[in-house]
């Protein structure tokens, strides 16, 4: 990437020229970028231009100081919170969060906020809405009855002294640009941008105060990143990022080849997420909710935890009901059912030896569960409920998934994502379907 940081200080800066200087693989200088994303967020930078800057960054990328000053303009662009003030029974409370890149099944956040807020650690977890094919922890929650998403700050850290967890959206105030970027990077084919996701999540996680961080990046079919080279890359930008920020930030890679438990949706993964509070659910998604809860402890400064108890003995579930009551929701009313379901069936005996996390994304978000355009509105009771995984053996005519949708027109695009999604074979042992790949690929942490 060519410099452009010699150009002469008294140059007017202007959207088309800053479009320019990227889309001819030019550096960025950090007044470009200050400009720039200042604009954007007053509305003086037009949404086409920057759908068009984000493309050039697409294709172009950024650099390390480049992608440090994008981060700084976002939360410039807002305020900072300030968590350090945070008490319980008149002793300060630690806090940490985590955030997950995304992946087809996550609902990790569900069960692990709860989790962890129960062994006394304030979990301040600013979520988003559902971006691509993947699904937001904002709009599986406002599956539940009552429950709302927008919470003021005053009642933010009063919920995060009094429960120790809360899953709220982000404030208006804070990183205000990203939120923008967000909705506009999710309909202009930008998501994957290794330095707009590292500047999307990092902007708004410095900017929330948390003490400690961990993050959860994901590879795979089913991820934003299929290629493990490109998340350890952000994961390792994401946690620099982090430490020059003052933030204790590390991060595991894990793998999204194959859908996250049995649950892909809204009020379905809210289903399974009470069951693993509830001592239950698939294997894979307890496995992760333990390996970041003890990772979140062990920077919470408590390295001996064992979350695996609180699970067990119900103290995870009561800081759920608490945390969702708070918000206004009720823990006992019914989730959401679709009106229309429909099954689709194995064709042969055999073992299922592989299956596409993206295709059955894809899936349920043509059941209605994401979304095409910002703001346009989810369907809660959309999903697909998987009834076999690979290595799990299969005769013909068994459901191999449950299409959940309300609007039955849906179903015919939701089965062709499913087609080529599976593969059913004679023989075969490998539950993830991918050589033994195993769930948590590998750890990340500050080194220089």
């Amino acid at each position: 990437m060519t410099s452009s940081l010699g150009a002469a200080s008294d140059e007017v800066i202007h959207a088309v020229s800053v479009i320019a200087t990227k889309r001819g693989g030019f550096e960025l200088s950090d007044a470009q970028i200050a400009w720039v994303v200042d604009g954007f967020t007053r509305g003086e930078v037009a949404p086409e231009q920057m759908s068009s800057l984000l493309m050039a960054i697409y294709l172009r990328g950024m650099n390390r100081r480049e992608i440090a000053t994008w981060t700084r303009a976002m939360i410039d662009s807002g305020r900072r919170m300030d968590l350090t003030g945070l008490r319980r029974d008149g002793r300060p409370l630690t806090t940490v969060d985590k955030h997950s890149t995304g992946g087809v099944g996550d609902k990790i956040t569900l069960p692990l906020t709860p989790l962890v807020a129960s062994f006394g650690v304030a979990v301040p977890q600013l979520s988003g809405r559902g971006l691509g094919h993947t699904g937001g922890t904002l709009d599986k929650l406002e599956s539940i009855p009552g429950w709302r998403a927008e919470v003021s700050t005053e009642e933010m850290f009063a919920q995060l002294e009094q429960v120790g967890a809360v899953i709220c959206a982000a404030g208006a105030d804070l990183a205000p640009a990203d939120r923008k970027l967000y909705a506009l990077r999710d309909v202009t084919g930008t998501v994957e941008s290794i330095p707009l996701l590292a500047t999307s999540i990092m902007s708004k996680k410095i900017a929330e105060g948390t003490g400690a961080l961990v993050l959860d990046v994901k590879t795979g079919s089913g991820a934003f990143l299929p290629d493990e080279s490109d998340a350890r890359e952000l994961a390792s930008t994401m946690v620099e990022l982090g430490h020059d920020a003052g933030v204790d930030t590390r991060a595991l890679i894990t793998d999204m080849s194959v859908p996250l438990g049995l649950a892909v949706g809204n009020a379905v993964e809210v289903a399974e997420s009470v069951e693993v509070l509830g001592g239950g659910g698939p294997a894979d998604v307890v496995e992760l909710t333990l390996a970041l809860a003890r990772e979140m402890l062990d920077a919470a400064g408590l390295p001996d935890a064992d979350p695996a108890s609180h699970l067990a003995n119900g103290r995870a579930m009561d800081s759920w009901r608490s945390m969702i009551a708070a918000q206004g929701g009720d823990p006992d009313a019914p989730l959401p059912v679709a009106r229309h379901q429909e099954v689709v069936t194995a064709d042969r005996d055999g073992i299922v030896t592989d299956m596409d996390a993206r295709a059955v994304g894809d899936a349920a978000w043509r059941l209605g569960g994401g979304r095409s355009k910002p703001g346009e509105s989810v369907s809660a009771e959309a999903g697909v409920i998987i009834h076999a995984k690979p290595g799990d053996p299969i005769r013909a005519g068994q459901p191999l998934f449950t299409l959940h949708t309300q609007d039955e027109e849906r179903i015919a695009g939701a089965r062709s994502s499913l087609d080529g999604a599976f593969r059913i074979e004679d023989g075969g042992t490998d539950r993830r379907g991918a050589g033994d790949r195993p769930l948590i690929l590998d750890s990340v942490r500050f080194t220089r």
